[in-house]
């Protein structure tokens, strides 16, 4: 029925998928989902539970007959008005499938269907029969098989191949059972099911115990030859196995495991992203493959090697998923080598002596911030670096700021004058007006501010604020610049900037060199 080591994707995201607590998704959405997961490559993409509803019905038709490449099936359960709808949303369909299923679990048959296993089974066969009538591909699950017992359940298996069924789908419903245990119960199918030959075995593993790839896993190494599985693992209370993550655990593991799919995982990270668009259910960053941190280092050593050798500490690249480049998080973990290399991409080549100048208040910056942005960097350049050219007659070493409804601001100020400290305190209309007010008094400048703008250089309350300032005495206009997350010492580091820059040009004009 296949070939040995191809294993099939059977993508029920629209399906089970769209039984997330908050995930459905309209008509036109479930199309557009549709024909990003045949870009995508899946072999089959259950497009919904045509009797369910209206809507249901419309999506799985609309699917069958508008997006070509996969096999289309609708969901259907062992009831003579299911599958006839199945079969009526899937007319026009290249590639129809109807999936059955009744449960063969004593706890069901006692609890929810309340039937014998013999009326069960009877009814597996005669619903299987019944869809194989309409359509040529039929799949049959027996419901909660994990927790069924084996006989019976080899005995439900081998009654729908023999009238029909193309797939026997076997389904871990509860995500109750562990990989070692449903690898062994794939292979007694294998080993006690006379006409296995004749069906490919499916597997439908839940995740309520985290184990649900894992499951499916063993399934595959067992014999199992299609997995089913949702984009993001959505689905039923704790979601199905990924896809991502069983496909890229099957590519990037070929030299073990010698199993591959017709998957086009470049298009993983998009599709991913729709369904996240769509459904508005975002992936946790540490998610595998598609999270945010899937593919972002912050750790010095490993940014140290993968600027080396991107395989010290990956083990696929991002552009095989789709993902743009890897990440280099600069953070209070990251190390000089990272940290002048992202500076080089920036467009800065700085010598040894700017590097440490920078590094160390990009140090002292990331202990205040969790992630620190290519802006940032820039406003530390430039504050730090594009300003050693200026002779510092000023030099601000302390600052100290009070306000709120029921204080009068104030500021604290010490600074450094040609080589002297000098402390001042003073008061002004708010914690920048007052700081201005004391640096203008230690400093005795007489020059006039003639703008004073703030820009947040990053999103988040831990966003560094970037402070412009530009002051006028005499012909000379000069702009000072400061950054930091802290708005008033940036105000204040800016402000000192412009005079430092304003006293050297000063100092210029009275040499004759302007």
């Amino acid at each position: 029925m296949t070939d040995n080591n191809r294993v099939y994707i059977f993508d029920t995201t629209l399906r089970d998928g769209e039984q997330s607590p908050g995930a459905s998704m309209n008509v036109e959405e479930k199309v557009v989902v549709a024909r990003q997961l045949a870009k995508l490559g899946v072999d089959i993409i259950e497009a919904g539970f045509a009797i369910s509803s209206p809507g249901d019905f419309e999506a799985v038709h609309r699917i069958a007959n508008e997006v070509e490449g996969p096999v289309v099936c609708s969901l259907a359960r062992a009831k003579p008005g299911d599958i006839d709808s199945a079969r009526d949303a899937l007319k026009g369909a290249v590639n129809p499938r109807i999936h059955t299923f009744i449960s063969t679990s004593d706890i069901h048959l006692k609890h929810q269907f309340r039937m014998t296993r013999d009326e069960a089974k009877k009814c597996a066969v005669d619903m299987v029969e019944r869809a194989r009538g309409y359509v040529n591909d039929v799949e049959f699950s027996p419901m909660d098989a994990s927790r069924s017992e084996p006989d019976y359940l080899y005995e439900v298996i081998e009654a729908t191949i023999a009238v029909g069924a193309t797939t026997v789908n076997i389904p871990d419903t509860v995500g109750y059972t562990l990989p070692h245990l449903f690898g062994e119960l794939i292979k007694g199918i294998k080993d006690n099911v006379s006409n296995i030959d004749k069906a490919i075995i499916s597997v439908h593993c839940h995740n309520d115990l985290g184990l649900a790839v894992a499951n499916s896993l063993y399934a595959v190494l067992n014999g199992a030859r299609q997995v089913e599985c949702t984009i993001n693992g959505i689905g039923e209370r704790a979601g199905n196995a990924s896809l991502e993550e069983l496909v890229m655990i099957l590519k990037t593991r070929a030299d073990v495991l010698d199993l591959v799919t017709d998957i086009t995982t470049e298009q993983i990270y998009p599709t991913s992203r729709l369904i996240t668009g769509i459904t508005g259910m975002s992936v946790q960053p540490n998610k595998a493959i598609v999270g945010d941190n899937a593919f972002a280092h912050e750790s010095g050593i490993h940014q140290d090697g993968l600027l080396k050798d991107k395989t010290t500490y990956e083990i696929m690249r991002p552009e095989s998923v789709g993902i743009a480049e890897t990440t280099l998080v600069l953070g209070k973990h990251s190390g000089r080598h990272a940290f002048r290399e992202r500076l080089a991409e920036l467009g800065y080549e700085l010598d040894d002596t700017q590097i440490n100048l920078t590094f160390e208040r990009f140090k002292r910056l990331a202990d205040k911030k969790k992630e620190v942005f290519d802006e940032d960097l820039e406003a530390l350049v430039q504050d730090e670096v594009l300003r050693v050219d200026v002779p510092e007659k000023y030099s601000l070493t302390k600052l100290h700021t009070e306000g709120g409804t029921s204080i009068h601001p104030k500021a604290i100020v010490e600074m450094e004058v040609d080589g002297k400290l000098i402390l001042k305190d003073g008061e002004g209309a708010g914690p920048v007006d007052a700081a201005f007010k004391v640096i203008a008094a230690i400093t005795g400048t007489k020059s006039e501010l003639l703008k004073y703008t703030v820009n947040a250089i990053t999103g988040g309350t831990d966003a560094q604020g970037e402070v412009a300032v530009r002051i006028k005495q005499d012909d000379h206009t000069v702009i000072g610049q400061g950054a930091h997350t802290d708005i008033i010492m940036a105000s204040a580091r800016a402000y000192v900037n412009a005079l430092n820059k304003l006293e050297h040009k000063q100092s210029q004009n009275k040499e004759g060199l302007i």
